[in-house]
């Protein structure tokens, strides 16, 4: 008798399942479609991503490797189209690229590439480095808020880029001769976890020498 009945549950399983799917035929065959379009279009964005990327290496190691083969605009225009890619990598390198060899120097415009590459960078800590290496260049011409709303997303976070903020607004004020602010962000290095040795030691001497009462 209970095999009788497991039989017939059995079959009622199975005819139920057939119905759904002679009834619902349609909507599966198009949800099928769409997860495989999906899909599609997942491995060929990538692929895009990938060759794109392959090209603007092209582009900047052939400037980078033959740089007397091009116009310094020729440089700007090539290394601008780079950062506008939103490449990570190569559009910060392309920005540091136009910095180091003095290709661009209106200050406006630097501030802005650097902005855009801050924006389009994922990787956090890449973007920190970014904001790091704008403040670094900006300290001599920017003024104290300028530089503190810059730094502060790195500052109040945990990034291995915060030593390094803290010691550029250590030097910022020091130059300025704020030496209490200077004194301030310098202590806030010793007491920092997983300081860089060195950086730690180079600060605790500065803060002997020239700040012992």
């Amino acid at each position: 008798m209970d095999d009788d009945i497991a039989v017939i549950n059995q079959n009622t399983k199975i005819f139920l399942i057939k119905n759904f799917f002679k009834k619902n035929i349609k909507k599966i065959v198009i949800l099928i479609a769409i997860i495989l379009i999906i899909l599609i279009s997942f491995f060929v964005f990538d692929e895009f991503k990938t060759r794109n990327k392959e090209k603007l290496a092209k582009v900047y190691n052939s400037i980078i490797f033959n740089k007397d083969s091009y116009s310094n605009k020729e440089i700007e225009d090539n290394m601008i189209k780079i950062i506008n890619e939103k490449v990570d990598t190569y559009s910060a390198l392309a920005l540091y690229y136009l910095i180091d060899n003095k290709i661009i120097n209106d200050n406006n415009k630097i501030g802005d590439l650097f902005d855009k590459v801050i924006s389009i960078n994922k990787d956090i800590e890449l973007k920190n480095l970014v904001i790091f290496k704008k403040a670094l260049y900006f300290s001599d011409k920017y003024s104290e808020n300028e530089m503190l709303k810059i730094l502060n997303p790195v500052i109040n976070s945990e990034s291995i880029w915060k030593q390094h903020c803290l010691l550029l607004m250590g030097d910022y004020y020091f130059h300025k001769k704020q030496f209490v602010k200077s004194k301030e962000f310098f202590k806030k290095i010793t007491q920092l976890n997983n300081v860089n040795p060195k950086i730690k030691i180079d600060v605790e001497k500065r803060l002997n020498r020239d700040f012992s009462e």
